[in-house]
């Protein structure tokens, strides 16, 4: 079985502190991780198969220095805490944000961490309303770094994972919290990458967080947030879309002139 290479890792994501089993280092990891590894859905406009063996995950999102979505990054992440001591555990939820719970399927990865201080919620794959910190399991509480951004809450039997958007808040997931087994999440990346309805295969979504803000695209939207002030604007080719992961996502992309979006008719 492959195992994870953590100075590869840690180079990727430019952690130089100590790293232990504790939550000092997980609440750094995840920053790092999200900070240095951006969410994006490519390959599946490419028509590539995402792969979720370690060795494909580091392959890509390592060696390659590229981004990907929850399954990719979770399972990295997860490694990474392994090799460290910790102990993740490996969950699904269904993303709740624009459908009922009941009209969707399981089909988003994340972890918990059980530590002296409690459980955590990690979520390195969400994109742009991942919460950067680890999110305590507890219910009720509108918690972390103040003002507080992330919180879980019940929801009947279920967990559910709330977030700050604008002036509102908004229910981003929900979960029974059921450990997985990495055949669930094949079949779940299967659907998410395959699937015709899939909003994988259908739009282009990135994410890229940077030093005083983030970097979001949404098709052809762009938006920057940066010092508290937003940007937004529209991409007018390929040749825009290539430069602009260049520049804030840290690799080049030669298959963006080409790429197909099913949601960007103009571009076919």
């Amino acid at each position: 079985m492959t195992t994870i290479d953590l100075d590869a890792y840690f180079e990727r994501i430019g952690w130089r502190a100590r790293a232990r089993a504790d939550l000092d280092t997980l609440a750094g990891l995840l920053r790092a991780h999200m900070a240095r590894i951006p969410f994006e859905n490519l390959d599946v406009l490419c028509g590539r198969r995402v792969r979720l063996d370690l060795e494909g995950v580091q392959r890509k999102l390592v060696a390659a220095r590229r981004g990907g979505y929850c399954f990719e990054q979770a399972t990295l992440f997860a490694a990474a805490l392994e090799a460290l001591g910790f102990r993740p555990l490996r969950h699904a939820a269904r993303v709740v944000l624009h459908a009922a719970r009941t009209d969707v399927p399981r089909t988003h990865m994340f972890l918990t961490v059980p530590l002296a201080e409690g459980t955590f919620v990690v979520d390195p794959g969400f994109g742009n309303l991942g919460a950067p910190f680890p999110v305590p399991l507890a219910d009720g509480g509108e918690t972390g770094p103040a003002p507080a951004t992330h919180w879980m809450a019940r929801d009947g039997p279920r967990w559910a994972l709330h977030a700050r958007s604008g002036d509102g808040t908004v229910t981003t997931w929900v979960s029974t919290l059921e450990e997985e087994n990495a055949r669930d999440f094949d079949m779940a990346n299967h659907y998410v990458s395959t699937h015709p309805d899939s909003v994988f295969v259908n739009r282009l979504m990135l994410c890229a967080l940077t030093d005083d803000g983030r970097v979001t695209v949404m098709n052809r939207d762009v938006t920057v947030w940066r010092a508290g002030e937003t940007q937004a604007r529209q991409l007018a080719d390929r040749g825009e879309l290539r430069e602009l992961l260049a520049r804030h996502f840290g690799f080049d992309f030669p298959e963006a002139l080409a790429l197909r979006v099913p949601s960007i008719p103009e571009w076919d």
